[in-house]
């Protein structure tokens, strides 16, 4: 049986090397790529400028986050892996364990985060959340 296998996915340096390491070391398995969307973030973003409807705001992020796993796609492609990719709403750590419980996931691959010392005891972090709440393995790749 093939193994179902989650990477979370922002773009960033860390979920970079969680998509190549999955990339490298699990080839035979059955990839999906994850970017949650989340609703927390509406206004605290890098934008200058947010819109001023929840609807505006979505649809920027739904096709930002689309972007960014195109580019994951195309990576994947670029190595000979086909993956499926999913945009989940809800904050990142919750919506990856939700979606690993709800789609028969057999291991969870993330990105560490970059943050050390006060910084991640006071603002957590979403690999530990993950690691903590996943009912499937959970290989965090720094």
């Amino acid at each position: 049986m093939t193994k179902k296998i989650l990477i979370a996915y922002d773009g960033s340096p860390q979920s970079e090397s969680a998509l190549e390491y999955a990339l490298d070391e699990h080839r035979d398995a059955t990839l999906v790529i994850l970017n949650a969307i989340d609703p927390g973030e509406a206004g605290y973003g890098s934008q200058a400028a947010v819109p001023s409807y929840p609807e505006e705001w979505y649809e920027q992020a739904r096709d930002s986050a689309k972007e960014t796993l195109s580019e994951a796609e195309k990576r994947a492609n670029r190595a000979g892996v086909d993956v499926e990719t999913t945009v989940e709403v809800g904050g990142p750590a919750n919506t990856v364990v939700e979606y690993a419980e709800e789609n028969d996931i057999d291991h969870i691959i993330t990105g560490s985060h970059g943050r050390t010392g006060v910084s991640r005891i006071l603002l957590g972090s979403v690999a530990e959340t993950v690691i903590r709440r996943s009912p499937v393995p959970v290989t965090v790749v720094r």
